[in-house]
């Protein structure tokens, strides 16, 4: 009997949703797998052993287990045994979860495999470090062979008991699907293998570091599926993420290679595949234990591209720092426009053809601060700066973002950047001209923001991202500075200049 006939899951997820609203299911942050996407998940699992527990965290109505029983009891070698631990706390969709337990039970009873299931009506956070915390008196617990998981994706608030229980017990997370996915690993025997689709947001930046460096160490990362479109993976309920799904085994042995692949939708039978080296997804030294995703031509392109670029910024006497004035916390000092005793404030909103043009006079934000003993930690002294945006909005072509603050536009000793900006400067000064000018062509070209594409999962670029950028010798950045006059070259002459200027020194 086939998955499908048993388990009309998306009707069941369709008239769930009807029955409930999108406001109370993000409030636990609750969006029920599509079944299309439950098959492919379960697909990526390898052979299995001949007794299998599974393990689904935040089951849902079932489709993730009932997807995987219905994968294991087609195999010519069929499980000896399955076992379900599914944990779920919504009242509201117990009783799907029960009728889909039910039907796995149904199917393993007609294809003679022996079948249990357990629905755990309880917090899955706290059971699960209760179940992994070794101490003198705890029993050993028996661990699953399978976990697959569409977890909550829900922000954990910092003074609540969950985030004090996940501190406690080691887990520095930020949110509740990084700490399911944490957890459930630690639940696996070795060998075990899981399969999660989550955000993307975890691969870089350093909310998820400890998350990153704990994953790749107990992990093997073998697949990984990136959804090309970000309105597609759960489409039904408006919801904008980028999202992946992966499959790794808890082994120490690392892959030679991961397959990578992507889709603009659920069609996974019409996706890109590209097999890449896997010290290319997880850079060997990386401190920061980035995860990069080059699935794209283009993306592969900027991969190979950028590889001619071998300088930091340490080597370059540059630094990155993020904008020192946060508005809210020095409103009493801004001002609309400039007036006597106030300097300028550069916010997002001044960005202009890769320069900065102030005033703004859109109002919405200010153009001043007073400069004050209580602002002087906030100021800078006048000079070329290069300001990149923290953040982008979600449907954006663009994440990295550069603009050149030219002090000879702007008569002022001081200057001060908002908090949503960050800038390059040396030693808290500002650059030389021709090399200001230079490294912003270089972050505004397609092959930087490609390549930033390939390990941020988010639209928010944070310091220490562009700290890990690879840069131009600075020749080459002076080189490049000659070209920049009163606004940046459009795109495609900005990458021509680019290609011709430094690509060729590597060649």
């Amino acid at each position: 009997m086939s998955f499908e006939s048993i388990n009309p899951f998306d009707q069941v997820r369709q008239s769930f949703n009807a029955a409930t609203s999108r406001e109370e299911r993000s409030m636990i942050g609750q969006f029920l797998t599509p079944v299309s996407i439950a098959d492919f998940m379960a697909s990526l699992f390898k052979s299995a052993k001949k007794d299998v527990r599974i393990l689904d965290p935040g089951a849902g109505a079932g489709v993730l287990f009932s997807a995987l029983i219905s994968k294991l009891v087609a195999q010519i070698k069929r499980p000896s045994s399955i076992e379900v631990v599914a944990y779920e706390t919504d009242k509201a969709i117990l009783p799907l979860l029960r009728d889909a337990m039910a039907r796995c039970s149904a199917i393993c009873e007609q294809n003679k495999v022996p079948f249990t299931g357990i629905i755990k009506e309880e917090d899955f956070i706290v059971s699960a470090i209760t179940e992994t915390e070794e101490s003198l008196f705890s029993k050993p617990v028996k661990r699953f062979t399978h976990a697959i998981l569409n977890p909550p994706y829900k922000k954990i608030n910092g003074v609540s008991e969950t985030r004090v229980l996940l501190y406690s017990s080691g887990l520095e997370v930020a949110n509740l699907y990084a700490a399911f996915v944490w957890l459930s690993i630690r639940m696996l025997e070795p060998g075990g293998q899981i399969v999660a689709i989550t955000p993307r947001s975890f691969c870089n930046g350093p909310y998820f570091k400890k998350f990153r460096e704990d994953f790749l160490r107990m992990l093997s990362l073998r697949r990984i599926h990136v959804f090309g479109a970000r309105n597609k993976a759960f489409g039904d309920d408006n919801v904008l993420q980028e999202n992946i799904i992966y499959h790794a085994v808890r082994e120490d042995k690392k892959p030679q290679k991961v397959l990578i692949s992507v889709s603009d939708n659920d069609d996974f039978d019409q996706s890109k595949q590209m097999r890449i080296a896997y010290d290319k997804v997880v850079q060997p030294g990386d401190r920061d234990a980035f995860i990069y995703l080059g699935f794209e031509e283009k993306a592969s392109s900027a991969l190979k591209q950028i590889q001619f670029f071998k300088t930091s910024l340490d080597e370059l006497n540059l630094n990155v720092s993020t904008g020192r004035t946060v508005d809210f916390r020095a409103k009493e000092y801004l001002y609309p426009s400039i007036r006597e005793g106030c300097v300028p404030l550069i916010y997002p909103c001044h960005f202009q053809d890769g320069f900065i043009h102030w005033p703004s006079k859109s109002g919405k934000k200010s153009n001043a601060i007073m400069s004050h003993p209580e602002t002087a930690d906030l100021l800078l002294k006048q000079g070329y700066y290069v300001l990149v945006k923290r953040f982008s909005s979600k449907e954006q072509k663009r994440r990295v973002m550069a603009a050149v603050y030219d002090p000879s536009k702007i008569d002022t000793p001081f200057v001060s950047f908002e908090n949503h900006l960050n800038y390059y400067h040396r030693q808290g000064k500002g650059l030389p001209e021709k090399l200001a000018k230079g490294l912003a062509l270089y972050l505004n070209s397609s092959v930087v923001d490609e390549y930033f594409r390939l390990f941020s999962g988010h639209t928010q670029v944070n310091a220490t991202d562009l700290r890990k950028l690879p840069y131009p010798t600075q020749e080459q950045l002076l080189s490049l500075g000659n070209y920049l006059t009163d606004q940046m070259p459009l795109q495609q002459g900005l990458d021509n200049i680019l290609q011709e200027e430094c690509l060729k020194g590597g060649q």
